[in-house]
């Protein structure tokens, strides 16, 4: 972190001020990328990724699933977790197959991750008519995720908590991209369920993560259950020490 000489209590707020919206008031639009290291196509969808996760307005997001990982190199950052999340979508789109890498934009459409112009396109494209507000806040041993009321005809919704790290580099040494140094931004830790939600404020208080194995980051998201689309979002980052 950039040394600063802003007082410690105005640090502090603003290190855990929420980011649901950009200062624009634009909404927060999620992209998830579907990408494992053992694939040969993914390389130039993570460096798609690498430049989103830049804009203020896009939460990008690395996930990395694990049927890639027979093909010789075992991807430190793929879960079974995350495969069954890319499979849930494939349901929602009523596709009969996974694929990688795929970029997931919304929870509304997907797109193959290295076509810069339909994600671009996406992007521009509103795809949450209606936002859901929420909001995160960090004490010292203990995150408050809010939910705020909203239209109950869009039926319920997954809170979901998702841990990440900002950044990571690999060296890959077996399989298709043997000999390369890879570079993953916003890499998912962990998608985990906190919450439902039906329409009313919703409260939910989260342990803060462990110091000694804390990610750089995590992010709140409201997922529609029936559509998978993703009504709100927020992020946070924890601090450095």
């Amino acid at each position: 972190m950039r040394r600063s000489h802003i007082p410690a209590v105005l640090l502090f707020a603003l290190l855990f001020s929420p980011t649901a919206h950009t200062a624009d008031g634009k909404p927060l639009t999620v992209v998830e990328l579907f990408t494992a290291q053992g694939c040969a196509a993914c390389p130039p969808a993570d460096a798609l990724l690498n430049e989103l996760a830049a804009r203020d307005d896009v939460l990008a997001l690395s996930v990395h699933i694990d049927y890639w990982d027979y093909m010789g190199w075992r991807d430190p950052f793929a879960s079974d977790d995350n495969t069954r999340r890319q499979r849930a979508y494939a349901e929602h789109f009523g596709l009969g197959y996974m694929y990688t890498p795929q970029m997931v934009i919304g929870g509304g459409v997907h797109v193959d991750g290295t076509d810069r112009d339909a994600v671009i396109r996406h992007l521009s494209t509103d795809l949450a008519d209606q936002s859901v507000p929420v909001s995160i806040v960090a004490e010292q041993t203990t995150m408050v995720v809010s939910v705020g009321a909203a239209d109950a005809s869009m039926g319920a919704a997954v809170v979901w908590l998702v841990t990440f790290d900002r950044e990571r580099l690999t060296r890959v040494e077996y399989g298709d991209n043997s000999g390369r140094e890879l570079r993953n931004v916003n890499v998912v830790r962990r998608f985990r369920q906190i919450g439902l939600w039906t329409g009313a404020p919703l409260t939910i208080p989260v342990a803060m993560p462990p110091r000694g194995n804390r990610p750089d980051a995590c992010a709140v998201l409201i997922q529609a259950k029936e559509s998978g689309r993703i009504i709100g979002a927020t992020r946070l980052q924890f601090p450095t020490n």
